[in-house]
């Protein structure tokens, strides 16, 4: 991104943070085709139990992000938090997918645990280490969200934090442990 783009979107972001819809709506129109990308790689990642398009994931998001009086302070936070909400409305959608009462059809088994080990956590059990990652450390959580869910390369994350590519390696790591040791793996 040139310096002229970079200095338009920081204004938009200040103008957008200061209540002014129609900003608002200028930087989502901005950044809605890095948003279609992410949207795209989203519902990639979790296709076999999607029925939901990359467009109408996008514009769920946008939906569910414009009802809320959010501010952000650069391009990387709007995009983590835009990641998250992604993510929010796919984990839901498939809860929604696979409850009973809609239907779902689960089938219990016996899982012999003596012979195999623990059952892998599910989406519960990975959106419960996130949420504990979160509390933990705040910026590593926000590490995973750009790039699990953001889509974001660690040189990336290293340029819009303004550190080394060696310290996101390193955090990245740290993070990893982390929620390997929450998902008891």
């Amino acid at each position: 991104m040139n310096t002229r783009a970079a200095s338009s979107l920081a204004s938009e972001l200040q103008h957008a943070d200061a209540g002014d819809g129609e900003a608002a709506a200028r930087l989502f129109d901005t950044l809605y085709r890095e948003l279609h990308r992410v949207a795209r790689r989203e519902v990639h990642a979790h296709a076999a139990g999607m029925t939901l398009g990359a467009t109408t994931l996008l514009h769920e998001t946008y939906l569910d992000m414009a009802g809320r009086e959010l501010s952000f302070p650069d391009r990387a936070r709007f995009f983590a938090y835009a990641s998250r909400a992604m993510r929010g409305l796919i984990v839901d959608r498939l809860r929604a997918r696979h409850a009973l009462k809609r239907g779902g059809g689960l089938q219990f088994t016996e899982w012999k645990t003596d012979a195999v080990g623990v059952p892998p956590a599910g989406d519960d059990g990975v959106v419960d280490a996130l949420a504990a990652l979160a509390r933990a450390d705040a910026a590593l959580a926000e590490l995973v969200d750009l790039h699990c869910f953001g889509g974001l390369e660690l040189v990336e994350i290293a340029a819009r934090r303004g550190v080394s590519e060696r310290t996101v390696q390193r955090h990245w790591e740290k993070a990893r442990l982390y929620l390997r040791h929450a998902l008891g793996e």
